[in-house]
């Protein structure tokens, strides 16, 4: 594994997926229509930090972070 240490990201629209990788693209979504629907616009791809990974993959907890930039 490497660490790597990322640009600051200076405005984000985050979220806390609950559960499998498998299953992220619900959450995904929901995170794409808060963007949309709050007059913003993605900028660059998700970032994707793992807080919690017990060998029960159903019981990951991930955070999501885009960023974002107020449209208009």
């Amino acid at each position: 594994m490497t660490v790597v240490d990322l640009p600051a990201i200076e405005t984000a629209a985050t979220i806390i997926h609950h559960g499998s990788m498998e299953e992220v693209g619900k959450t995904f979504q929901t995170l794409a229509h808060w963007i949309e629907e709050h007059g913003y616009r993605s900028l660059a791809l998700a970032r994707e930090i793992s807080l919690h990974c017990p060998e029960n993959l159903d019981e990951w907890v991930t955070e999501l972070q885009i960023e974002v930039t107020p449209t208009g």
